[in-house]
C-alpha cells in the first residue's frame, strides 16, 4: 500500500547512505535539506526500521532527519562479536552521532527511547532530547503485562526451536497481525489497513532470531527511568494516554525524574502515535525545537 502520508512525504528529498559505526555497517537515511537549521537523529522502535518514523518526518519538512536502522534490523547487520544489549546499542548510537550527526537533537521512539536515553545519560552530547512513547516503566508491569510475559516465551521459543521452524514462527504474519491489531487504536479503517501493511512489510526484517531475542530481552529489561536523572539536556516526552506498554500515570511520574523535561499527552491513541497521530507529535516537537526568538521548522 502507498504511504498514508505519501502526499507530504513525497515532497521531502531522501537519500540512503551507510557508515561504519559501533561495530557494524550502519544503513541510514537522510530526509530534508542538508542545510536545514535543525537536524534530528532519530532511533526507531523494536522490530521496526526507519520507515516507522516517516509519518512524523512528513509533518516536519523543514527539519533535516537522520534515521539509521538499529543493528540487526532493517538493512543494518548485527554488531559483530558482542551481545545486543543496551550497552551495545547506546555505544552504537553515540558513535553514529559522532560520525554523521554531531550536535544533532536526538529522538527515540519506544525501544529507541531507551537506547537514546542510555546514550545521552552516558555522554552523548545533544542540545535537546525527544522521547516519543517512551518506555517509562517495566514492560512486565504494564497494562498488558501478561501479554508481555507471553511475548517473552514467544521469543524464547523462536530462538530455541530448529532454525527453520523458529524463524518461521518469528516471522509468521499471523503473529505480526495480532501484535499490530493489539497496538492500533484508530477507528479509521483505511489507516488501520495501512498500519497492518506497514507491520507486514517491515516488522520481520530482523537479521536473525538470536539477535532479535537479545534485542527483545534488552527492551523488556530496561526502561527510561534508569537514565533520566543523569540527563541534563532539555527533554520532551510525547506520550499516549491509552498506551498499553507504559501507562500514562507512569509517564507523568517519569517526567519528574529529569533535570528539565516536559510532557505532552496525546489522547485517543496508544503506542502507535507515529502512525496514528503524527501531526500532533510533530506539532509538539516543532514547539520544543523552535529556536529562541525564531520560528519552528
Amino acid at each position: 500500500m502507498p504511504s498514508y502520508y505519501a502526499d507530504q512525504l513525497d515532497r521531502i528529498p531522501v537519500a540512503r547512505r551507510a557508515v561504519d559505526a559501533g561495530g557494524t555497517q550502519t544503513a541510514y537515511w537522510t530526509y530534508g535539506s542538508d542545510d536545514a537549521a535543525v537536524t534530528i537523529l532519530a532511533v526507531h522502535g523494536f522490530r521496526g526500521d526507519h520507515h516507522g518514523l516517516e509519518p512524523v518526518v512528513a509533518h516536519l519538512p523543514g527539519v533535516r532527519w537522520i534515521m539509521p536502522d538499529l543493528p540487526g534490523f532493517g538493512e543494518t547487520p548485527p554488531i559483530a562479536g558482542r551481545a545486543h544489549d543496551i550497552d551495545a546499542y547506546a555505544a552504537w548510537l553515540a558513535e553514529v552521532a559522532a560520525r554523521i550527526a554531531p550536535g544533532a537533537i536526538v529522538l527515540g521512539h519506544s525501544f529507541g527511547s531507551i537506547v537514546a536515553a542510555a546514550a545521552v545519560a552516558r555522554g552523548l552530547a545533544t542540545p535537546k532530547l525527544i522521547l516519543v512513547n517512551p518506555i517509562g516503566a517495566p514492560a512486565l508491569a504494564g497494562p498488558r503485562g501478561l501479554l508481555t510475559r507471553l511475548a517473552v516465551l514467544y521469543y524464547r521459543l523462536g530462538a530455541w526451536l530448529p532454525e527453520r521452524l523458529g524463524t518461521w514462527l518469528l516471522r509468521t504474519r499471523l503473529i505480526v497481525r495480532v501484535m499490530s491489531a493489539a497496538m492500533a487504536k484508530t477507528r479509521d479503517k483505511a489507516l488501520r489497513r495501512w498500519i497492518h501493511d506497514q507491520h507486514d512489510r517491515f516488522f520481520s526484517l530482523f537479521s536473525d532470531r538470536e539477535t532479535l531475542r537479545q534485542a527483545f530481552v534488552a527492551s523488556v529489561s530496561h526502561d527510561v527511568r534508569a537514565f533520566a536523572a543523569e540527563i541534563r539536556s532539555p527533554t520532551l516526552l510525547v506520550a499516549a494516554v491509552q498506551d498499553d506498554i507504559t501507562p500514562i500515570e507512569a509517564e507523568r511520574t517519569l517526567v519528574t525524574l529529569f533535570e528539565q523535561a516536559e510532557l505532552v499527552e496525546i489522547d485517543d491513541v496508544g503506542h502507535l502515535i507515529h502512525y496514528e497521530r503524527p501531526s500532533e507529535a510533530a506539532a509538539a516537537i516543532s514547539r520544543f525545537i523552535e529556536p529562541r526568538g525564531g520560528r519552528a521548522p
